[in-house]
């Protein structure tokens, strides 16, 4: 687990010996005023990983 929320809701994950990484986000949420820029932000950050 990589990431929680206040709540203590599981909200990243990350597995230990391979490079798959997961997240809990909705950016279409009406509380997200920046949700698109940060799931672009994400995507770009995994870009460079290779597909298995």
């Amino acid at each position: 687990v990589t990431a929680r929320a206040d709540d203590g809701e599981v909200m990243g994950i990350r597995h230990a010996t391979r490079p798959i990484e997961g997240v809990q986000f909705h950016p279409e949420s009406i509380l997200t005023t920046e949700g698109a820029s940060m799931i672009g932000n994400w995507l770009g950050l995994v870009a460079g990983h290779r597909r298995t």
